[in-house]
């Protein structure tokens, strides 16, 4: 195909090309007339005359319109919150007293006097150990008390006859004819295994005819009336819990339950491989609800520190770090702030900020420095209609 054709299908390809635009798409027009075709313009879809457009224009800057008009934002006072108010840890209880019961003597048991469940008192029979050696020693140091005993007022009536010496050895063999017969009531007593405190018996690990000694666990007793909760706490609050202070605890076993407290105790050392320290919580279980093993959420209130907050949208940032938009008399300003805390609705900054000042939260594209701005909310206000 010779040059010249292709240059003029060329032209006619363009302006196609060039009709289809002006006439199909929208805001064509404007920027035909921006480019000072108005002519033109005339044939694109919804052209206005030139007229309407200066007159459009002279609205637009009779509203405010142009490089110094009002940017519009949309603002959220400030608030106040508060930072590390609040202590949530996990614990594991245990009974205000537990015992392990074991006898006292080896032997063989012959009566078991409980069963697992039982609310037994401090000194209660639990059960008792083969007797019959005992019972007979005491038998015998009983009889041998009473033959010292008698030697013993006959040589002091007959004082006359015998010796000093003699009356004394008879005297002392009194005296240690009666500690015989402690010993073996004792002994014999020591049969008998009692319980050392007031409290619940656990599932008892032996069996009547069981040989046990004095390291066999018979028997396992709780007094679960209060329960302790041991649990970890950052070093950081360290100095903030004292004891006595409050305490509320939930267990997974009582969902929608919360048990009061204090602290019980506190421990002198930080631990200096998980820097956390041990606190022990005293809870009350009068209700009998708890079991010492249970783990227990524990959760402690404190005054915290209180910071300013602000919507995480209004955080900025440039190459000096952080900052807010601040609306001040209808201009804008910036004001540096420090992060401290970020949580999901707000974030907690350091900065020279007070309560319910305004800080821009949408809009911050446009906002400059000293610019002027109009809230969102106060336009809203003025294009109402009033009120007959």
């Amino acid at each position: 195909m010779p040059f010249w054709k292709q240059f003029l299908v060329c032209l006619v390809v363009i302006a196609a090309g060039f009709a289809g635009w002006v006439y199909f798409v929208p805001g064509a027009g404007e920027t035909l007339r921006k480019a000072g075709f108005s002519e033109v313009s005339k044939l694109a879809p919804g052209g206005a005359a030139p007229q309407a457009v200066a007159s459009g224009e002279g609205q637009s800057r009779r509203r405010g319109g142009g490089a110094n008009a009002a940017v519009l934002v949309a603002t959220q006072a400030v608030a106040r919150g508060v930072v590390n108010d609040r202590l949530s840890a996990i614990g594991t209880g245990d009974a205000i007293r537990s015992v392990v019961v074991m006898p006292q003597a080896s032997g063989t048991i012959r009566e078991i006097l409980i069963k697992s469940g039982d609310r037994i008192t401090k000194g209660q029979v639990l059960a008792r150990l083969d007797s019959e050696e005992q019972i007979i020693a005491r038998g015998q140091a009983d009889v041998a008390l009473k033959s010292a005993i008698e030697k013993s007022s006959l040589y002091h009536n007959i004082k006359s006859s015998v010796s000093r010496m003699d009356v004394f050895d008879a005297e002392i063999a009194e005296q240690g004819a009666r500690l015989q017969l402690q010993a073996a009531e004792l002994n014999l007593e020591r049969r008998s295994i009692v319980a050392p405190i007031d409290g619940i018996v656990g599932i008892i690990p032996v069996n009547i005819g069981d040989n046990v000694s004095s390291t066999t666990p018979v028997a396992t007793l709780d007094d679960r009336t209060e329960i302790l909760v041991d649990y970890w706490v950052p070093e950081r609050f360290a100095n903030t819990i004292t004891v006595g202070q409050p305490v509320e605890a939930t267990s997974v076993a009582r969902p929608g339950r919360v048990f009061s407290g204090a602290v019980e105790a506190i421990d002198n050392r930080i631990d200096a491989a998980s820097r956390t320290m041990r606190v022990r919580a005293r809870i009350d279980n009068a209700s009998d609800e708890l079991r010492a093993g249970m783990s227990f959420n524990v959760g402690m209130k404190f005054g915290g520190d209180q910071y300013p907050a602000v919507d995480p949208l209004s955080v900025q940032w440039d190459s000096q770090g952080a900052f807010v938009w601040q609306v001040v008399d209808g201009k804008s300003g910036k004001v540096r702030v420090s992060i401290v805390q970020r949580n999901p609705d707000f974030i907690l900054v350091k900065a020279d900020l007070k309560d319910g000042d305004a800080i821009v939260t949408e809009g911050l594209q446009r906002v400059r420095e000293g610019g002027a701005v109009r809230v969102a909310s106060e336009v809203a206000s003025n294009s109402e209609p009033a009120t007959q």
